[in-house]
């Protein structure tokens, strides 16, 4: 497997085999064999640009949801992103290292790259994350399994939807 390190104690697979991390039980077949391999989005569009949209898909022979993807997928290279070296790169090749099919991975990869890219919510997370010795070893190193698993329950108490003692409880039995 090769590795490249993302920070924050954290490697991850370059070889692009990622059968290894996945799994072939992470894919969920759905009516007619077929696999699922998009998530719904919800947008509202001015009835013009949707026209529009049409049209161009059709232009396309796609369906709008294709086309929609397609539009979104061509217009990451023109988001620019400050670059390690001082210079710049776009989102279309900083999404290679900041994708990771585990939320939390791909969280601590965000905000180790990018933080000025956190939503406020997100920033309180990492700061969570930063702060309570229940993610960290007797060393003071982060613990990613006991991130991965206690997310949901940091997620919640970030939120301010369960309190702290119900979130430690929940998180030390990791």
């Amino acid at each position: 497997m090769a590795a490249k390190k993302v920070g924050f104690g954290m490697t991850r697979d370059v070889s692009g085999d990622r059968s290894r991390e996945v799994g072939l039980g992470m894919l969920k077949k759905v009516g007619g064999g077929k696999l699922t391999r998009s998530e719904t989005v919800t947008v509202r569009l001015d009835p013009k640009l949707r026209y529009l949209a049409e049209l161009a898909a059709r232009k396309q022979r796609r369906t709008l949801s294709s086309f929609i993807e397609w539009a979104i997928e061509r217009s990451l290279d023109d988001i620019t992103l400050r670059s390690d070296e001082g210079g710049y790169t776009t989102l279309e090749v900083a999404a290679e290292d900041l994708w990771d099919v585990y939320e939390p991975d791909r969280f601590l990869i965000l905000a180790q790259e990018y933080p000025e890219l956190l939503t406020h919510e997100e920033q309180v997370r990492m700061k969570i994350i930063q702060e309570d010795e229940v993610f960290r070893d007797v060393e003071g190193r982060l613990m990613l399994s006991v991130v991965r698993s206690g997310w949901e329950y940091l997620k919640k108490y970030a939120a301010g939807k369960i309190d702290y003692e119900e979130f430690k409880t929940s998180v030390s039995s990791f």
